[in-house]
């Protein structure tokens, strides 16, 4: 299945033990390589941001590889 960055913005996203992390709002690309290195989300007000590697907007910048599903919440396998 294709999916567009762009359908991704906004979508919630999810651990794969249900807890809530935020929203995505963008993705960084290794310009080296040409895929997706991260994804950053705008955390939500009950994600504990200390457990996350996060930028200086704020967001948490979660590792693309750990995106396992996408439909109408994309779920991540993180390891806090």
């Amino acid at each position: 299945m294709r999916k567009f960055l762009t359908e991704l913005r906004g979508k919630t996203v999810m651990t794969n033990d249900g807890q809530i992390l935020g929203l995505i709002d963008n993705f960084v690309v290794d310009t080296s390589t040409g895929g997706i290195a991260h994804v950053l989300v705008t955390p939500g007000e009950d994600v504990e941001q200390r457990l996350f590697q996060s930028d200086a907007s704020g967001r948490l910048v979660l590792p693309f590889k750990s995106m396992r599903a996408v439909k109408d919440v994309v779920v991540m396998d993180i390891a806090k």
